[in-house]
């Protein structure tokens, strides 16, 4: 899953490794902003300052949603103006060796930032999942299995969310999932948190998906990687 710039964050969009082609798509300008500018290590990267460092424990705040991530072992953390990401496994892209990729990632945004139409957590997440499937793999897609879709208490607040199981044309086969709930600070400010993990042996598990929806928190303070929960 390669992250590629888009203006003001990150997208993660699909790598080119596996057995199914060489192909990459390039990332889509209407996609919601996410932590970071450029590829995360990119050398000379004035984006990457000590505030800006990312995060190997705890929980990074996303300061606009009001909520907190948790960071799970080996995972990293950032936050950025318009929310916060995970990511968990870069590796040098196969078809483009100068390009980061992950074999995870977990981004959050202010619904509001994806367009989304839908005024509850079911019809924004159920919306939603098409777009996220497509953004985070971006290669292409075959098909796809709905795995959940069901309600969810997430920090505190009723949310829904949407799992898909995807084929994808080219590379590793992954899963997406859409996650919406009212913001702890604000219950007329819905949240969009999209997760995409990679099948391969190297990359996170569902229940690394899980847990880090359970472990999503209200948070206090300005946000920034320091953040805590509360």
């Amino acid at each position: 899953m390669l992250i590629g710039g888009v203006v003001g964050g990150v997208v993660m969009l699909k790598d080119s490794g596996g057995d199914k082609g060489a192909e990459q798509a390039a990332p889509s300008a209407s996609a919601p902003r996410t932590p970071g500018d450029k590829p995360s290590g990119t050398p000379g990267d004035p984006s990457q300052g000590p505030e800006d460092a990312p995060k190997t424990s705890g929980a990074v705040v996303d300061a606009l949603d009001r909520i907190s991530l948790p960071i799970l072992p080996g995972w990293q953390g950032k936050t950025g103006a318009s929310g916060a990401g995970l990511t968990i496994g870069g590796y040098p892209c196969v078809a483009d060796p100068t390009q980061n990729c992950v074999r995870g990632g977990v981004f959050s945004v202010p619904a509001a930032a994806a367009k989304l139409k839908g005024t509850t957590p079911e019809a924004a997440a159920k919306e939603d999942i098409a777009t996220n499937a497509e953004q985070s793999y971006a290669g292409g897609l075959t098909s796809h299995k709905e795995l959940l879709s069901q309600p969810v208490t997430v920090a505190g607040q009723q949310g829904y969310l949407v799992r898909w199981q995807v084929v994808t044309k080219v590379g590793d086969d992954g899963y997406v999932q859409s996650l919406v709930f009212p913001s702890p600070s604000d219950p007329k400010q819905l949240v969009l948190v999209r997760y995409g993990f990679d099948i391969n042996a190297q990359a996170p598990g569902l229940a690394d998906m899980d847990r880090i929806t359970q472990g999503i928190k209200a948070a206090s303070g300005s946000g920034g990687t320091g953040g805590t929960g509360v």
